[in-house]
């Protein structure tokens, strides 16, 4: 028989947050408050006005953030101002695999190019041989006479792009 306890720390994980437009910095500053766990993946770009510029941070996914908790803090963290719902299929919970928010956090260590993009369908899949981000795998796609790796994050249905030299890559295999 498992206990009420136990049961909370098998559900424990990571699971992403969809939040209204443009509060992703003010949930998770609440999260943080509450003493709950999240993670929200920026990058810094160059907001430019018409007077000036500004380094600033963006949220690389726009209205995602991720918690990790049990059920009851993912309770709380739903109830946060800002936060709309968990993201889920077929009613239940989507959670986020350790793996996938190691890669999104190695990505953008390693490497400030990296930014959000589509998933990818078709297309060269393949490996980084060299470098700092040896070992990740995605499909290899050219935009702007520039080869990018794109890396999908699957259980949000998103992905990340990151520019890599073809002489740093080998082919793994297709993907139809």
């Amino acid at each position: 028989m498992v206990d009420i306890k136990e049961k909370y720390v098998l559900d424990a994980g990571w699971y992403a947050l969809y939040t209204r437009s443009r509060h992703e910095k003010v949930v998770a500053s609440q999260l943080a408050d509450m003493g709950i766990k999240c993670y929200l993946p920026v990058k810094e770009v160059i907001s430019r006005w018409s007077d000036r510029k500004k380094l600033i941070e963006k949220p690389l996914f726009p209205s995602y953030l991720f918690v990790f908790g049990d059920k009851k803090e993912r309770y709380s963290a739903v109830q946060a101002d800002g936060a709309v719902m968990f993201i889920s299929f077929k009613g239940r919970p989507a959670r986020i695999q350790e793996q996938e928010i190691e890669t999104i956090k190695r990505l953008l260590r390693d490497d400030k190019s990296t930014e959000s993009c589509a998933v990818f369908k078709r297309g060269d899949f393949v490996e980084i041989a060299r470098g700092p981000l040896a070992g990740l795998t995605g499909c290899l796609k050219e935009v702007n006479g520039k080869y990018r790796l794109i890396v999908n994050i699957d259980s949000i249905n998103q992905g990340l792009s990151v520019n890599v030299s073809v002489y740093d890559v080998r082919p793994l295999r297709s993907r139809a």
